[in-house]
């Protein structure tokens, strides 16, 4: 079940970032550089867990996926942005993302900054394209840049740079990763049901699936990451394996993903592919 429908979701996804990534009427050469690098990082070859489940709370909550397409996307690009940034050299310093070279090895670090850049504001951009009412759009900005901001995933990550080379409990790690990464999963989450109009209860009941959801997320990254050497151990930064041992580590995640399972009880035998998603996320092995 989780195969086919990601696949529908992706046949609707990745049409549409494609047109709205390609969509400019751009004059220079420079101009279609920084579009050029925005697109590659964008196409690099990304689970798009997050539009996902953006379209698939939409459904939930009784609204049509493809209305909430905009949101999904909005959601992507604020995700590639962070990406981008991230591997910069003034941030974690990778060479690598996705098996191919990141964004500014490939064509520079200005260029990549403002591909960045250009993806964080067309976010919003495509936020207000929405077919939707007003006051559904201005919600979802509303809770996009919340999430996205100091807040949440820009928040996150400044914690995540000062925590270099220093001893974090596991209480620290989840409320740096509820920030940076779990905020925008709920952002992804929330924006499905703003899509559908949903009621404030299933705003709730989304948002906290969600934080459980990207705390898993998290610690299942970290145990790749560990099997892998990865970055975050060059960096001397603490992780879930790096604090609580693999073993650990992953009936953490274990308990977060019940969690989360929990969270969808209000929405009954509907919310089944949901399920079937997390635990699949949970059991990911890349």
């Amino acid at each position: 079940m989780v195969k086919e429908v990601l696949n529908e979701n992706l046949k609707l996804i990745n049409p549409f970032l494609k047109e709205r990534i390609s969509g400019a009427n751009l004059s220079t050469a420079a101009e279609n550089l920084v579009l050029d690098a925005a697109a590659y990082s964008l196409s690099s070859g990304g689970k798009r867990v997050r539009p996902v489940l953006t379209l698939e709370f939409c459904k939930l909550c009784g609204g049509d996926k493809k209305d909430a397409l905009h949101f999904a996307a909005a959601v992507e690009f604020i995700h590639t942005y962070s990406l981008i940034h991230d591997d910069l050299p003034c941030m974690d310093d990778d060479d690598v993302r996705r098996g191919q070279p990141s964004c500014h090895v490939k064509f520079g670090e200005a260029v990549a900054l403002l591909a960045g850049d250009a993806l964080l504001t067309l976010a919003f951009e495509t936020l207000a394209d929405a077919p939707l009412k007003c006051e559904q759009i201005v919600k979802a900005v509303k809770a996009l840049s919340s999430l996205a901001g100091v807040e949440g995933m820009i928040g996150g990550q400044s914690i995540d740079i000062d925590s270099e080379n220093k001893k974090l409990t596991v209480e620290q790690l989840e409320k740096m990763d509820l920030m940076k990464t779990g905020a925008l999963i709920k952002a992804a989450c929330v924006l499905g049901c703003i899509a559908a109009d949903a009621s404030e209860e299933e705003i709730q009941s989304a948002g906290t699936f969600a934080e459980s959801l990207g705390l898993a997320f998290q610690i299942i990254d970290d145990i790749l990451d560990g099997d892998e050497q990865g970055e975050d151990e060059k960096l001397n930064k603490a992780t879930y394996v790096s604090v609580l041992g693999m073993e650990g580590a992953r009936a953490l995640a274990e308990e977060h993903t019940r969690k989360a399972l929990s969270a969808l009880a209000p929405f009954g035998e509907r919310a089944q592919f949901l399920r079937e998603f997390a635990i699949t996320l949970l059991e990911r092995s890349v």
